[in-house]
């Protein structure tokens, strides 16, 4: 006789409403935003979150500490990354792979980054430009973040994304695309409280056309249903992400980089930076009580999973380890092309504008024209 009202509390706490929520969420898992790279899922690799409050430059574009070759340090105002006097990222390499570097524009967001690569196709982008680029068979970059601004700071923000390539076009030709912040769509609630910015992706929020990422990419084919999008929600405002055109056949991750108490998920509260996995064949309600204290904003990762295995070391992503030697060989052979530049960490002139450069074209960003290869 003790044990009935046990095993009835048990039976109606397993179909009481909050259970049934739990069941019936869309979203699959739930993890904290590490310091460094984030988690991702198929057909993502590597995605990683910069925010760095840049002082003033000197007049060099430099910085007024100097690096150690690998300041990562998440506490600091700034990092120099690897970086002597000025930030960055000097020239590497990378084979089998994209990266798509998505700056984010707004209030303060005065820095610029530089891109310089071992074809001679170069760049000038930030405050809400789109650099996407195909490594392909092998291509060597740098880039760089000038301190370009001498009288006010150069604070930058920006998401770099690695998006895999299929086993097909490992070996493909480099590809390289700059899209300009006006080029890039952008969707707004009418009380202005809600905004998503598609990098990449359309049939969206009424977006039916995009950006042309490179020709070789996985994000091309609209098949593949690659989405990249920036959410940001101010106070009392909400927004709905449609379900993936591919529905389940898509993965889809959420990463809430900033903001604190206050915002939903499908109705469920998220109260510090986290990763969510979610359920593309669902729509997703993203909603900000209008008591929050500041603004939340969202990284959305979405697309088909590749599906093939994965052997990765350092800034070479294949299929097999033999692969992975046989990049390491012909790096070392033919350093994919060369280094055309005068220093490995190249800047251009502090009065150079925002540009791209590609195949000797030069196309300026006030030209309001998007270029892709």
């Amino acid at each position: 006789r003790p044990l009935l009202p046990t095993l009835l509390t048990l039976l109606l706490s397993a179909t009481s409403p909050a259970a049934m929520t739990g069941a019936s969420s869309a979203i699959l898992s739930s993890s904290p935003i590490p310091a460094g790279p984030m988690p991702t899922l198929d057909p993502f690799l590597f995605v990683v979150y910069h925010k760095d409050a840049y002082p003033a430059g000197n007049p060099a574009m430099e910085a007024p500490r100097r690096g150690d070759g690998a300041d990562f340090n998440p506490s600091a105002p700034y990092r120099m990354y690897h970086g002597e006097n000025v930030p960055g990222f000097p020239q590497h390499p990378h084979r089998g792979f994209e990266t798509v570097t998505a700056t984010i524009g707004g209030e303060g967001a005065m820095g610029l980054i530089d891109h310089a690569d071992s074809l001679g196709n170069a760049g000038r982008y930030g405050r809400g430009d789109v650099q996407w680029m195909t490594a392909g068979k092998g291509v060597c970059h740098s880039e760089m973040f000038p301190l370009i601004e001498g009288e006010k700071d150069n604070a930058l923000r920006f998401f770099q994304i690695w998006l895999n390539l299929p086993a097909r076009s490992k070996m493909a030709t480099p590809g390289f695309a700059m899209f300009w912040r006006n080029t890039v769509p952008k969707w707004e609630h009418l009380d202005g409280n809600a905004a998503v910015t598609l990098w990449a992706g359309a049939g969206y929020l009424g977006v039916d056309e995009n950006n042309r990422p490179p020709k070789d990419s996985w994000a091309t084919d609209p098949a593949n249903d690659v989405a990249i999008f920036h959410v940001v929600l101010q106070p009392g405002g909400k927004v709905t992400l449609p379900r993936a055109k591919i529905g389940a056949d898509a993965s889809r991750s959420l990463y809430y980089v900033e903001g604190g108490a206050g915002m939903e998920v499908d109705g469920t509260a998220i109260g510090k930076k986290v990763v969510l996995n979610v359920d593309a064949a669902r729509d997703l309600d993203l909603a900000l009580s209008a008591s929050a204290k500041e603004a939340g904003e969202f990284l959305v990762l979405q697309g088909r999973p590749i599906k093939e295995p994965v052997s990765q070391y350092g800034p070479f992503v294949m299929n097999t380890q033999s692969e992975i030697q046989q990049a390491f060989s012909d790096y070392q052979q033919t350093k994919f092309g060369g280094w055309p530049w005068p220093r490995d960490d190249m800047v251009f002139p502090r009065e150079k504008k925002r540009f791209a450069k590609l195949n000797g074209t030069e196309v300026l960003a006030d030209d309001d024209e998007s270029c892709s290869v």
